[in-house]
């Protein structure tokens, strides 16, 4: 009799797969889009128009997407890999043959229900393709550097693709989503250290292949008071409306620095400190909490599945979460420099909430299919 190496048991029906939906971070999920369409109404000074209406039927249609990718098996994603990396880097070059520019850069589909924005879903992307290359590798093999040049290319081609848009910022963001793959997977601290000593060194030749932009907002950040009313403006608006909440801020619509339009972007990039200025440090804090308890199912998740594929990409994308919301909440507070990255599911974006949902979907079928056993070359699943 041939065994089918992907086979397990017991085989789960539809209704038991979704009886073991973690519906505890389902729940979080709903309260967090429920505070971003709540914050987008009060940042069209109290109006479903233009950007809460639009956010909320986004999220109801991609809840119930989320659930089905929550119910497929995680070994359906496992064979396709593949496929799905080349799909993602075709929609990167996408992008510079037919796409849209805006902002002075290229970095949008249009597909007339949504401007698509393939270099946010290469993030889930990339973290589905390195958990696929890593998951057969034993801890021996992360050791050689020979066969870490495979996803190191892996990694390279789409950061290419991004820079070349230009994106620093998601580029960045793809990098260190990698480097938590390569941690993740083994990989000896040493050559973490090695690489990062190699990019300081090269720091003064990267210099100079910036754009001006980039550049600018670098120098803005080191000091945001030399061009208050120019390139310093956005930081120093946040900074003032941050500090004008207090411990329990003004009250929602109440916010001044936002309703009076000195605060920009205060739909996307800037709607934390938006929500800091109208709920306080308490405001501020809950929310954040809300995140803590994403990050922990996530990171609990990835401990209770029994395949190593799964370990990886629950890792991967949990990082991709917390970087999403660390580097929006680092940005506005002045501590890292204006890099236009989303507050997930707050703040306004198609794309994002696409890519935010999706990783949730793969988190809970992780979650679902946590005693699925997918063979490693000669390994245990476990080992």
């Amino acid at each position: 009799m041939t065994i089918n190496p992907f086979h397990y048991n017991p085989e789960l029906t539809l209704t038991q797969k979704a009886l073991q939906i973690n519906w505890g971070l389902v729940l979080i999920v709903c309260a967090l889009a429920g505070i971003g369409c709540a914050m987008l109404y009060s940042a069209a000074n109290g109006s479903m128009q233009p950007w809460a209406a639009q956010q909320g039927l986004r999220f109801l249609a991609a809840l119930p997407m989320m659930l089905v990718v929550a119910l497929f098996d995680v070994r359906f994603l496992f064979k396709w890999t593949w496929i799905i990396y080349l799909g993602g880097l075709g929609a990167l070059i996408a992008v510079e043959v037919m796409g849209t520019v805006g902002m002075g850069a290229q970095r949008w589909i249009d597909l007339y229900i949504i401007q698509l924005q393939p270099s946010e879903l290469m993030k889930v992307v990339l973290v589905i393709t390195l958990a696929r290359y890593f998951h057969g590798l034993s801890e021996e093999d992360t050791t050689r550097p020979g066969r870490l040049i495979p996803p190191l290319i892996l990694l390279a081609i789409p950061v290419a693709l991004v820079l070349k848009q230009p994106d620093l910022g998601t580029a960045g963001i793809l990098i260190m989503i990698g480097g938590a793959m390569f941690f993740a997977a083994g990989v000896r601290l040493w050559k973490f250290a090695a690489v990062g000593g190699a990019t300081a060194a090269a720091i003064p030749v990267i210099w100079q292949f910036l754009h001006d932009y980039q550049k600018q907002r670098i120098l803005t950040f080191l000091n945001p008071s030399s061009d208050p009313l120019g390139a310093g403006y956005h930081i120093t608006q946040s900074k003032i409306a941050l500090g004008a909440g207090g411990v329990f801020g003004k009250g929602f619509l109440q916010g001044t620095q936002s309703h009076l339009n000195f605060l920009p972007e205060k739909q996307t990039d800037f709607i934390f400190t938006m929500l800091a200025e109208e709920f306080g440090l308490i405001g501020g804090l809950g929310l954040l909490g809300l995140y803590v308890l994403v990050f922990a199912y996530g990171f609990a998740i990835s401990l209770r599945a029994r395949n190593h594929y799964g370990r990886l990409m629950a890792i991967g994308l949990t990082v991709n979460l917390f970087l999403y919301v660390f580097i929006n909440i680092a940005m506005v507070m002045g501590l890292i420099p204006v890099v236009g990255v989303p507050l997930p599911l707050i703040s306004y974006g198609g794309t994002a909430m696409l890519a935010v949902m999706v990783s949730f979907g793969l988190l809970l079928s992780v979650s679902v299919h946590r005693d699925v056993r997918i063979p490693r070359r000669g390994l245990d699943d476990d080992g």
